[in-house]
């Protein structure tokens, strides 16, 4: 399970699709539904908000506007209520700069078009349920060598 800190508009259609299913299984997760994946450490950040569900809804949303901006047909009935006023979450600097790098990785095996506008990209832009803040990669991050 990933639930990207980056903004939904960096994946391709299989990050894309990736990143709804797991977070659809995160919200479950959340809200008991589910025996697994109930201590993941990507649900860290997401446990630790006032409101987790909301913010997985949030999370949801964009992800959401993204697919349907593409013409895909995600399920809305999928996602809660959302507030305009939700409580951003703290991102580290080191956090982006692992997961861009990942991203890039992945796109770069796919072959993915997305890959060379990502690459050139100066200023990424974040999840906007998140705030980037100066620091390392978090604590809950799975490094891969």
């Amino acid at each position: 399970m990933r639930l990207w800190s980056l903004h939904p508009k960096y994946f391709d259609t299989k990050g894309l699709v990736a990143v709804w299913r797991e977070s659809l299984l995160a919200k479950k997760a959340l809200q008991g539904k589910t025996k697994g994946y109930t201590k993941h450490p990507q649900l860290i950040r997401f446990k630790n908000h006032p409101s987790p569900l909301e913010a997985i809804d949030c999370y949801l949303s964009h992800i959401f506007f993204e697919a349907k901006k593409r013409g895909y047909n995600f399920e809305r009935r999928k996602i809660g209520r959302v507030s305009r006023n939700i409580k951003k979450i703290k991102v580290t600097s080191g956090q982006v700069d692992y997961e861009l790098n990942h991203l890039k990785n992945k796109l770069r095996k796919r072959g993915s078009t997305l890959c060379n506008k990502t690459v050139k990209t100066k200023k990424i832009k974040v999840h906007p349920l998140f705030t980037i803040v100066i620091g390392d990669i978090e604590p809950w991050e799975r490094q891969k060598p």
